[in-house]
């Protein structure tokens, strides 16, 4: 992971890196990589007339950059934490596991339900799914699909089409109705939700609406971190709201 020691007049080009990594990332852009370069995510070379010149560690450190933001959500400074860890040699940078291509399979492990593992979809290029697809996925029937639509857990988008959450909602929703959760008890998460969203739009909106694509960028960024750490903050609630409980 180390980018250390690596020939300083040889490597790739900013845009020959782009298209390494498009493949397994294709909403990664030029901004997104020289964003993760500004926050000390990633050191590349320069030649002297002052161009990037990427080693082959330094695409695979964006790979584990990008996986780590994509599959497992975590915010920046963790998997900075992370890579310097591996760096100095405290401990080695775990290798992050590439999502499959398709949706967990029905008769996945409960405790996988909910999980990122969904195939990669960008704006303008969503996978979509009909209510039989989202029903035959989700392993749930049309009267529990009504269900969740009917207190907002799940939302088709504008054509009536589903995307692959709607999905990972449904077979969460599912196993927790094993407990004797019904959906009209998760209107709470649902609002929940909501309010979190409109406070993250409170945020960025503002610098969305520059036309510079560095903010653009710098705004996407923003939005994954407050993600990621909204829900760690909710899980850590949660966990300690459990405690009290328990006496624990």
């Amino acid at each position: 992971m180390t980018a250390a020691g690596r020939p300083q007049n040889h490597g790739l080009s900013i845009g020959a890196v782009l298209a390494q990594l498009r493949g397994d990332f294709p909403d990664v852009t030029i901004s997104k990589i020289r964003f993760l370069e500004a926050e000390g995510l990633v050191q590349p070379g320069r030649t002297p007339s002052g161009y990037r010149q990427f080693a082959a560690a330094d695409v695979e450190r964006l790979r584990f950059v990008l996986a780590a933001q994509r599959d497992h959500y975590l915010p920046l400074k963790v998997i900075k934490e992370q890579l310097d860890a591996a760096d100095s040699g405290v401990a080695p940078a775990a290798a992050l596991p590439r999502p499959p291509r398709r949706l967990v399979p029905i008769d996945a492990p409960a405790e996988n339900v909910g999980l990122p593992v969904a195939d990669d979809f960008t704006a303008g290029k969503e996978l979509r799914l009909t209510q039989e697809e989202l029903l035959e996925q989700a392993g749930i029937d049309a009267p529990v699909l009504a269900e969740l639509q009917q207190y907002g857990l799940v939302r088709p988008g504008p054509a009536g089409f589903f995307d692959p959450d709607a999905v990972l909602v449904a077979r969460t929703v599912k196993a927790m109705t094993e407990f004797g959760i019904e959906p009209r008890h998760l209107r709470a998460f649902r609002a929940a939700a909501d309010r979190e969203v409109g406070l993250l739009e409170q945020i960025v909106t503002p610098v969305y609406r520059h036309r510079d694509p560095e903010a653009k960028a710098r705004a996407d960024e923003v939005v994954r971190e407050l993600a990621a750490l909204s829900v760690t903050l909710h899980t850590l609630l949660v966990k300690a709201g459990i405690r009290g409980v328990s006496g624990c």
